[in-house]
């Protein structure tokens, strides 16, 4: 019992901040709710509505599209910062120290200032127009065909640091010898990266995929601050309209039948990861 007895204010706290509210929404889905009166058992109408709703299909395509973003740039940007920061030289925990920060900055803090390195008269098109590409000056946020990108490249440049640190600790484990073999036998730093590195690092490829796959789907805070989802729902994510729906609407029901879509997407992701992951350890 004394076992038990240790694990159970875990098992409380995950079961009533985790699994309770799970199941509360899975039951409200099925529900007419607006918050201040009681629900109404309506089967799947909710489910119907989403079937039928384009400003939910907008948001679950830009969730689709963040993800294709986001999750290329996050497994192979950081492994690039992996292998420079992993060079002994001086002043390089310093570099370590400072592709970690944006990880621990606030995220509202971080979208705020984009957003005026974004604007029409900020620090971007200044940069663009010392070098004389003034025809390339955009609205970012606010011109359709570059706000989701922009939003997707603050994230990436914002979780870079974490991956790198991931990436760094698996570097950091591999054995100098081997390293060092492959170099006597005269093996070019190409080749001891595509044959000693990379195969070292393909189960923190699974983790990292899991993660950043994860990450981009529950997109919000960015867009929040940001662009609101704007201009005419170009960036809006599948959490910010869930947000709308339960929060600004109060139409808990509804927003609740979105949550349970975005838990099974979610569900669908790791799978799929999982089957690569165990794929790849079979080679």
């Amino acid at each position: 019992m004394a076992a038990y007895l240790f694990i159970l204010p875990a098992v409380l706290l995950v079961a009533t901040f985790e699994y309770a509210p799970t199941l509360s929404a899975f039951y409200y889905s099925f529900t007419e709710y607006h918050l201040l009166i009681p629900e109404k058992w309506i089967g799947f109408d909710n489910y119907k509505e989403l079937y039928q709703d384009s400003v939910f299909w907008k948001a679950l395509r830009n969730s689709l599209m963040y993800f294709l973003i986001i999750v290329p740039l996050l497994i192979s940007l950081p492994l690039l910062l992996a292998l420079l920061v992993n060079l002994k030289m001086r002043g390089i925990y310093l570099f370590r120290v400072l592709y970690y920060l944006p990880v621990i900055t606030s995220m509202v803090a971080i979208a705020i200032v984009f957003k005026y390195l974004y604007h029409p008269v900020g620090l971007i098109n200044a940069f663009l127009d010392l070098f004389g590409l003034k025809q390339y000056e955009l609205n970012w946020l606010l011109d359709s065909r570059t706000a989701l990108p922009s939003v997707a490249l603050l994230e990436v440049w914002k979780a870079m640091g974490l991956y790198m640190i991931i990436y760094l600790s698996a570097l950091q484990s591999l054995s100098q010898e081997l390293v060092e073999a492959a170099k006597i036998d005269g093996a070019k730093k190409l080749r001891i990266l595509w044959h000693i590195y990379l195969p070292h690092l393909r189960p923190i490829f699974a983790v990292t995929l899991t993660l950043a796959s994860l990450a981009s789907i529950q997109i919000f805070t960015s867009v929040y601050v940001m662009t609101g989802g704007g201009p005419q729902n170009e960036t809006l994510s599948l959490p910010m309209q869930i947000y709308n729906e339960a929060f600004i609407r109060l139409n808990m029901g509804y927003a609740s039948a979105m949550g349970i879509v975005l838990f099974a997407l979610m569900m669908v992701l790791t799978m799929i990861n999982f089957k690569i992951s165990r794929g790849g350890r079979g080679v």
